[in-house]
């Protein structure tokens, strides 16, 4: 059974994180969480408010986390998978998940990137020359690391696929499983 990974901590958006972890489960896939302890991840639920400029910000569930980032065997994945929210600008500057991140990019593996997610693997110069979506606010962020941005909901790339949010989710969902199986089955072909 095809294995993936989804890396995040606390601050993630909920249903950045909940969706394709229960999306890839629904196509046939084991999926383990990855955070810098083994303690729950307390994700969050952003909201739009007319009356704020910015989304707003309050606490969502916790999700259970199956492995440190220290502990990532990264030969035992066949896919990657990085939400949004606010946990993709701290989990990005600990060394582990550079090495996981990086692994994940050299062997040209399957790379779901929701909103925020693209801030990972931008700041290690890793979509420098990719197209990719992500949340509008950050597109200047991304197009300074070399990244060309799409305004669209299932930006596919190769075997990076992203979105812009979890307002996307349906269709990035679908894209995702088609990335990921593709992959699975040139690998076992």
């Amino acid at each position: 059974m095809p294995r993936a990974l989804l890396l995040s901590g606390d601050a993630a958006e909920e249903l950045d994180t909940m969706y394709p972890y229960y999306r890839v489960q629904e196509g046939g896939w084991d999926v383990d969480v990855s955070s810098r302890t083994m303690r729950d991840i307390q994700l969050v639920i952003h909201e739009f408010d007319p009356n704020s400029d910015a989304y707003v910000e309050k606490n969502g569930r916790k999700l259970p986390v199956d492995v440190t980032w220290a502990e990532v065997d990264v030969e035992r994945y066949d896919a990657l998978i990085i939400p949004g929210g606010r946990a993709p600008e701290w989990i990005r500057t600990d060394a582990d998940v550079r090495r996981i991140t990086e692994h994940f990019f050299a062997r040209n593996l399957p790379i779901a990137l929701v909103c925020h997610g693209a801030q990972v693997p931008a700041v290690y110069g890793l979509l420098k020359g990719r197209k990719t979506a992500c949340f509008p606010p950050i597109t200047g962020d991304m197009e300074n690391a070399g990244a060309t941005v799409i305004d669209a909901p299932d930006v596919v790339d190769g075997n990076l696929v992203s979105c812009r949010g979890w307002p996307d989710m349906p269709q990035f969902g679908r894209v995702m499983m088609e990335v990921f199986s593709k992959s699975v089955n040139s690998a076992s072909a």
